[in-house]
């Protein structure tokens, strides 16, 4: 079944009628072997199966005497009980001409839906034919879910002799698992890849929140100092009418080598809760206690157009504001009511699962109010980078997935649990040496 002439010159040539005889020595993708042809799909084989073979996508049954096939991925979709329609003529090769799926059948079937082209190979290895088909299919070029069998069937197949074929596809088959291993492989490095900057990021964090990642200076001021001194500066703003004083406040304190939380005059030790050891000179604490102004935003409904933007829950990605589909507000008790300062947290109260109690960090970088599904909060004489920092850390995602209440496509956690949230302090300096060194290493990571 040659397709192909030669002339004198050793160039193909394909005869398109009785007479007539045309060069393709252009189209041709390769140069193959002296004793090889170019043939194309038409001429090696004859089509097998039509209607009569065929059973609609309502009648495939889970179980059954006869495996139905289509073009879809599965090599078998279902199955028939309908022996009349069965196709016995084997081995055949289909061609999915939707998909470009390709399968190799060496049982009885019934065809299962419009779409397939089924080949029964004549004097080659329809093996060879198979593997051939495969690697065209991806050679075609994409039509979506247009008809792709009138592209195949002007491929030129590279035909060995019989026994080359037969050579051929014994070698395809004893390489074919060493490439699936390989791809499984490549497949996890791909995976790996694209996880380590993130995984990366995690690491740094926690190295950041438990004391490791910068050393520790007997020279900075404790970080139990700088909580008194927090506690002054939240009883002056309270004495100035600046702030209110909040009844629930926890106060997170150690004796006698244990951790301990006041909550409502009632102590209670918190060992259990306290994830891993820090340095000495840190100290566990609560967002409540190092926190001012916890307030949810405004529930005006905002515009595309006025005087100040209102952040929502998606102006707040990877701990920094975005100023992307920004929405706006003239209402001035509004304004009044929830303006941002420089370095508030942002905190996401009701999302998803996945995303609820997201935080980014303000920097003025546009005057804005926030809106309600957002909780702002103030630290007082802490780092508020440092803080952000905390908050992007697996462990305070950790937190937000145990504390987290679910309803019906949506997940929350209120201003209460987050006040709650407990994390470690470093001193002062400490904090900006952290935020300093996070800083750089994530500048780094984004060029991963």
């Amino acid at each position: 079944m040659i397709l192909l002439q030669y002339d004198s010159d050793n160039l193909p040539y394909e005869k398109v009628g009785k007479n007539e005889s045309v060069c393709i020595a252009d189209e041709v993708p390769f140069e193959i072997p002296e004793s090889w042809e170019w043939a194309k799909i038409e001429t090696i084989s004859m089509p097998i199966g039509n209607k009569n073979n065929q059973i609609q996508s309502k009648e495939v049954l889970p179980t059954g005497k006869i495996p139905v096939v289509s073009q879809g991925k599965d090599l078998i979709d279902g199955y028939c009980n309908d022996v009349s329609k069965k196709i016995d003529v084997l081995p055949l090769v289909m061609f999915g001409d939707h998909t470009r799926n390709v399968k190799y059948i060496d049982f009885e079937f019934v065809i299962g839906a419009d779409g397939t082209k089924f080949h029964k190979i004549l004097s080659c290895n329809s093996e060879y034919i198979y593997y051939w088909m495969l690697y065209a299919a991806e050679t075609l070029r994409n039509r979506g879910y247009a008809r792709h069998y009138t592209l195949l069937k002007e491929c030129f197949i590279p035909l060995p002799p019989l026994q080359e074929q037969v050579r051929i596809v014994s070698k395809i088959k004893a390489i074919l698992p060493l490439v699936e291993k390989y791809g499984c492989e490549e497949s996890k490095r791909v995976s790996l890849d694209s996880a380590f900057p993130n995984l990366l990021k995690k690491s740094i964090l926690q190295e950041a929140i438990q004391g490791k990642l910068v050393p520790q200076d007997p020279g900075d001021e404790p970080a139990s100092v700088l909580l008194e001194r927090i506690r002054a500066e939240k009883q002056e703003l309270i004495a100035e009418g600046k702030i209110k004083k909040d009844k629930h406040e926890s106060v997170i304190f150690r004796r006698d080598n244990s951790h301990y939380e006041k909550l409502d005059g009632i102590e209670r030790c918190i060992d259990d809760e306290i994830p891993f050891d820090i340095p000495d000179s840190w100290a566990w604490t609560s967002v409540g206690e190092v926190c001012t102004n916890i307030q949810y935003g405004s529930s005006q409904k905002s515009s595309q157009t006025g005087k100040i933007a209102v952040l929502r829950m998606g102006n707040l990605q990877n701990g920094r504001i975005v100023l992307d589909k920004l929405v706006y507000t003239s209402d001035s008790k509004e304004i009044e009511k929830y303006p941002l300062e420089y370095n508030d947290l942002l905190f996401n109260r009701t999302n998803s699962k996945e995303l609820v109690g997201k935080v980014a960090i303000y920097k003025s970088e546009i005057p804005a109010i926030y809106a309600g599904y957002l909780v702002r909060l103030h630290p007082v004489l802490i780092d508020s980078d440092y803080l952000n920092y905390v908050m992007q850390s697996q462990y305070y995602w950790i937190y937000c997935q145990n504390v987290r209440s679910d309803a019906i496509g949506q997940s929350n956690i209120n201003a209460e649990k987050l006040k709650r949230f407990i994390f470690p302090l470093p001193p002062l300096q400490e904090q900006k040496r952290i935020v300093n060194q996070i800083s750089c290493a994530m500048n780094k990571i984004k060029h991963l």
